[in-house]
């Protein structure tokens, strides 16, 4: 599915309202009620009422009906929302349209404003989640269709694009909030130029902030992985009469407990969501523009971007949040605004004034700055935009004197060391001067606070009475976390004492490794966690948690989800989503454990290769995950792969290396790579995950060392299972314990594909997307050479491990 194919909208503040019809059509003379719901006839879709939590809003909307997270993909009266409902319905009016009609004024709130000139209409809302209006007598044309009027939320089978017959443009609108359906500040629309690809902007702005590039009669020129998406077909039409483009799944290519969804989210990203059947909410999969900051405008005014913080978004110096309540909703429309008034302002009748600049060095400067020629020099710049009340900001460089006025837009913090940039500049922030004398004090503040013995006792004495009152305090509260560690949106920042006592002061060891010791809690009072206590994490709390937040941001239905964590003084932690049925490793080599039948294996093994194929492949940067094994990757309720411990490289940092070399031997599942010490690729995850298909075809660890004894078992078995492989006969290398119940086809796709991960150059192995494709079915693969690296170090296939 291509990055732009589904789209998740974080509605944590929304309800469903109950089910009590069971149909799919509403004729002229009947009516749907609140408290009912259309169901499109393959359940997948429902459509009602439903409420904004918090408020007294109503809106008519379309919504999935069989994932748990109640999440609308289209809705009628998105900027006229209803605030009674005693006598609200939807129902045909007498002139055959559908409209919501409050029946104690019999006025009409919402219609779909067809032109008909007959009453004889019924409405229905089809499978594919398109809600259409027809003549009884002709249901196959449609009067009018919710298609020709989305959201945020892009359909398959809907024409998203222009018609120029009549002027309807189809364009995706994004939510004004998190809780408000209104119409927001992004859209998504197909290029009304004379280009074939589509575009997201801002609504007050003219220019896209990112484009998928021209169609080339197959993908978009932007988006080649679209070329290896067997599971959509996409077309793009442009003719005298209309200009669009339009995709549809591939059922035989679809998982059938799989739902897609695609939508403009408030972020102004077009976001691509996943939900499996039996899991409890969406799973984005990817995000364009990938990076947050590339979006126009999404901090609003008087604010920083940051890619690498979180949150991304802050005020200035000088500001502060206009509208905290939106703030938190995630409207940031509305940005920061100036804690003192410029004295330009407050005197206007003046010639003088006393404004200063604030130096913001390190920063990417907007690209709508106009250049003032007259100016020579910096202090001649400063002077420029003094004289102008307007201006609110000037830098100063080798392109001459930039100033910007009114509202100051797209800043973005860029890092002050490392690498060269060349796109970093220094701002220079208008502010009163008031608002400037207090930064510089608190400045000196700092300095002396740090030299300053005395103020340093009785900062300390103070910190230690107040250290006491919130201990006493703290004991008066159960075991459970308490709600203020919470974060609104993305990973959670949990306190040390709190995760003591969700886990009992880590009294239940889940396992353990190079990178620290994992125990089971639990976080108001029901939910379990897998809490990691790291070894080795040296960053500083500032890098910590940019890069916490970096992992946290990746999200896969097949890795595991990062809850949140804790930094406090040396102490380095991370919460987990806990996994039901632990990891591979106790399923295949443990006796008591639930027998994995070839069916689930063969699953487990193309969920492993999806999700390292996304890390690899979908994320911002690349992420190498460095140490694939059967202990790494988790099972839930359902038994869904996840792979955990991602990200652990920059966690670990240094010692990352030696962690992993000093755990296993080079016949283990380390590449030679490891060994010969030369620069590391993705690749590397590619070998192990190939060690890791072997065990889970043979239920044998790959290691000499854990070798059963007795025949052919006492052969270093990934050698043994290439000859076999070579000769054709692959019926012995499964599991003895599944008793032959196998797909004989399978096993030897499964088997080929083990083989080539393993070569001993990386340039032999496949890439992750490639396996995802071989075991898809969806791409030939030939039969591999036997590994000589591995066969040297076995020293022939009849080698007896020692």
């Amino acid at each position: 599915m291509p990055p732009f194919l589904i789209v998740f909208t974080l509605l944590s503040c929304i309800h469903t309202p109950a089910n009590s019809a069971a149909t799919d059509t509403i004729l002229a003379g009947q009516s749907l009620a609140v408290d009912d719901k259309l169901i499109s006839g393959n359940g997948r879709y429902a459509l009602g009422f439903f409420q904004a939590e918090g408020t007294t809003n109503w809106y008519l909307g379309i919504w999935f009906n069989t994932v748990p997270k109640f999440t609308p993909a289209w809705v009628g009266n998105r900027d006229n929302p209803v605030k009674n409902t005693t006598s609200l319905e939807l129902t045909i009016s007498h002139d055959g349209n559908l409209v919501i009609l409050n029946r104690s004024t019999m006025s009409i709130i919402w219609s779909t404003q067809a032109n008909i000139s007959r009453n004889s209409t019924t409405a229905r809302l089809l499978s594919t989640g398109n809600l259409v209006l027809a003549d009884s007598s002709n249901l196959s044309e449609f009067l009018w269709q919710s298609f020709d009027h989305p959201t945020d939320t892009f359909f398959p089978g809907a024409k998203h694009g222009w018609d120029k017959a009549t002027g309807l443009n189809r364009r995706f609108v994004s939510w004004k909030s998190l809780t408000d359906p209104a119409t927001g500040v992004y859209y998504y629309e197909v290029d009304p130029a004379a280009f074939d690809q589509i575009v997201l902007v801002a609504l007050n702005s003219s220019i896209p902030y990112w484009s998928s590039g021209a169609w080339n009669g197959k993908y978009f020129s932007g988006i080649p992985e679209m070329a290896a998406r067997h599971s959509i077909s996409a077309n793009f039409v442009h003719n005298d009469r209309e200009k669009y483009w339009t995709y549809k799944l591939v059922p035989q290519y679809m998982d059938p407990n799989m739902l897609t969804r695609n939508v403009i989210d408030i972020s102004g990203q077009m976001k691509t969501f996943i939900w499996m059947k039996g899991t409890p909410d969406w799973v984005m999969i990817n995000a364009q523009p990938r990076d947050q900051c590339d979006v126009d405008a999404i901090c609003g005014p008087f604010t920083i971007c940051n890619d690498n913080d979180f949150p991304h978004c802050n005020c200035m110096e000088g500001f502060t949040i206009t509208s905290p309540k939106d703030w938190d909703l995630e409207d940031r429309a509305g940005g920061c605004s100036r804690k003192t008034k410029l004295d330009c302002i407050s005197h206007r009748g003046t010639t003088h004034t006393t404004d200063k600049f604030y130096s913001m060095p390190c920063v990417k400067l907007p690209n709508d700055a106009p250049e003032v020629d007259a100016a020579a020099s910096a202090s001649e710049c400063a002077q420029v935009c003094l004289n102008n009340c307007s201006c609110t900001a000037y830098s100063f460089g080798d392109n001459g004197c930039s100033m910007w006025h009114n509202k100051l837009l797209n800043i973005r913090a860029l890092p002050c060391s490392g690498t060269t940039n060349s796109n970093r500049e220094t701002l220079y922030l208008r502010l009163s001067a008031k608002d400037v004398q207090s930064l510089k004090k608190n400045r000196r503040g700092i300095v002396i606070g740090i030299v300053t013995g005395t103020g340093v006792s009785i900062l300390g004495l103070f910190a230690l009475i107040l250290l006491l009152m919130i201990w006493k305090n703290k004991q008066k509260n159960s075991g459970q976390i308490l709600n203020d560690s919470q974060v609104c949106t993305g990973v959670i920042a949990f306190r040390y004492s709190d995760l003591q006592r969700a886990t009992k002061k880590f009294t239940d060891k889940l396992g353990g490794g190079g990178f620290g010791y994992v125990f089971k809690g639990f976080i108001k009072g029901s939910n379990a966690i897998a809490v990691k206590m790291l070894n080795g994490a040296y960053q500083g709390e500032k890098q910590f948690r940019a890069e916490v937040s970096t992992i946290g941001a990746v999200q896969h239905i097949n890795l595991v989800k990062l809850v949140g964590f804790c930094c406090d003084g040396s102490k380095r932690l991370l919460v987990y989503e806990y996994m039901s049925n632990h990891s591979l490793d106790v399923h295949l080599f443990r006796s008591n454990s639930t027998m994995l039948n070839w069916t689930a294996r063969y699953q487990i093994g193309l969920g492993v290769a999806r999700g390292l194929a996304y890390l690899h492949d979908s994320c911002r940067d690349c992420i190498i995950h460095c140490d694939i094994k059967l202990e790494n990757i988790l099972l839930d309720s359902s038994l869904l792969p996840k792979i955990a411990d991602f990200g652990m490289a920059k966690l670990i940092g240094r010692d990352y290396s030696r962690v992993l070399t000093t755990m296993r031997g080079t016949t283990g599942y380390l590449a030679p790579e490891w060994i010969s010490g030369v620069p590391i690729t993705p690749k590397v995850d590619v070998y192990s995950y190939g060690m890791v298909l072997l065990e889970i075809i043979s239920g044998r660890r790959n290691s000499c060392t854990s070798c059963p004894s007795g025949g052919n078992a006492d052969v270093y078995f990934p050698v043994y299972a290439a000859h076999k492989l070579l000769e054709g006969d692959i019926e012995g290398l499964v599991d003895h314990k599944l008793h032959g119940d196998i797909k004989l086809d399978e096993v030897e796709l499964a088997c080929k594909v083990a083989c080539w991960c393993i070569q001993d150059d990386e340039l032999d192995r496949p890439t992750m997307g490639q396996v995802v494709q071989i075991l898809e079915g969806l791409v030939e693969i030939t039969m591999p050479p036997v590994p000589r690296l591995l066969q040297s170090m076995a020293g022939s296939v009849h080698q007896k491990c020692p």
